[in-house]
């Protein structure tokens, strides 16, 4: 029988006690080194643990080590300082009301977001390091066979951490891919799958570029790709995954762009997998995008639907997730098939909708879909 594997975008709820290092990091607060690295090795192996408890085949960090999936930069990179205002997307502006209900209960996330104010060059790879070891000491110690670290994108840099020093958009995605080179060459160097995670070609139409049309914001996100796949020259797409969102948080959605005016950019990704939201209301009839240019996907690539909601507390039925993933088997079967999330589960540190405890038991539904799925092959 094939059996479809199953993973998850890559970020998990921390604990309080990481928490409480991250933000003290995050604020420039006071905090003993060696008792975060031992916070964070000790956390990262207990997500593993969970993960692999609750049956996913490709496991991550979860983050752990990270106040977010994007300004996570500023402590691994030069050229960031200061602080820049959130940009409020482009739904939620239509709702002020429910945008001061989410901020009210803590439904927006509160970090620093710095900005590029000089040369954007790697620093002391520490954390990177750290980062490694602790995932692959992890998967010793559980028994998971493949791993994988999340890597932001230029794209989504420049989206989160605005330029304040570079002539142009250009010149600084440029430099943010030659500078993220080197954190996508360490990971797979050390045997663990790379994930870009990329909403700077979703989230982005409705954040930065409100004012372009779906066509013009297309080319756009076509540009990040060719910036991103310059700074994967030298990578083996077939451990690369490249993820798409549309912004991870409950809300209308109704300024989101269709995956139709970008799905050209995405296929053109030097990515093996492909990660794209397909459970949320929003975006799960856009299974048949995939129907419908099916000869524009490459034939090595592998499709990673999120079968799974990440902004719902919701457990989904296990035959509610083999239906999902059935209409893929039905696209490019099983064996380009990987059963996935719509996004993270923690993207920013203390920020995420779903309870700690009730994300493994999604995670097990996810499982338990998945092998039902595979079971009718």
């Amino acid at each position: 029988m094939t059996r479809i594997a199953t993973t998850h975008v890559g970020s998990l709820p921390r604990s309080e006690r990481a928490l409480d290092f991250l933000f003290a990091r995050d604020r420039e607060e006071p905090y003993d080194a060696d008792e975060f690295a031992a916070c964070m090795a000790e956390e990262c192996a207990e997500t593993v643990r969970r993960q692999v408890e609750a049956g996913v085949d490709i496991v991550s960090d979860g983050e752990t080590s990270k106040i977010s999936y994007t300004t996570y930069v500023k402590n691994r990179y030069t050229g960031f300082s200061g602080n820049s205002a959130r940009a409020v997307p482009g739904d939620l502006k239509l709702f002020p009301r429910y945008l001061e209900r989410l901020a009210s209960q803590g439904g927006t996330p509160k970090l620093v977001r710095p900005q590029c104010t000089g040369p954007v060059e790697p620093k002391d790879d520490a954390d990177l390091r750290a980062d490694i070891a602790n995932m692959k000491s992890a998967m010793a110690a559980h028994g998971a066979k493949r791993g994988f670290l999340n890597a932001a994108s230029p794209g989504v840099i420049a989206l989160f951490m605005p330029n304040a020093y570079y002539p142009s958009r250009d010149a600084y995605l440029e430099a943010l891919a030659d500078a993220m080179k080197t954190e996508y060459d360490a990971i797979l160097a050390a045997g663990l799958d790379l994930q870009l995670d990329c909403p700077d070609l979703g989230l982005a139409r409705h954040v930065l570029y409100e004012d372009r049309s779906d066509a013009e914001f297309g080319e756009i996100a076509a540009a990040n790709i060719e910036v991103l796949n310059h700074a994967l020259r030298d990578a083996d797409p077939a451990r690369v995954r490249v993820h798409i969102c549309w912004g991870n948080y409950e809300g209308p959605h109704i300024c989101d762009v269709g995956l139709d005016h970008v799905f050209s950019a995405l296929m053109s990704a030097r990515a093996r997998y492909v990660l794209f939201e397909n459970a949320n209301p929003r975006h799960e009839h856009e299974w048949t995008v995939f129907r419908d240019r099916l000869d524009e996907i490459p034939d090595d690539m592998i499709l990673v639907p999120g079968v799974i909601d990440t902004t719902s507390n919701f457990v989904e039925h296990p035959e509610l997730v083999a239906q999902r993933i059935g209409r893929f088997v039905e696209l490019v079967g099983p064996e380009r098939l990987v059963a996935g999330t719509d996004c993270g589960f923690g993207t920013f540190a203390g920020f995420g909708s779903v309870d700690p405890d009730i994300v493994y038991v999604k995670l097990a539904a996810l499982a338990e879909g998945a092998a039902i799925a595979s079971g009718r092959i």
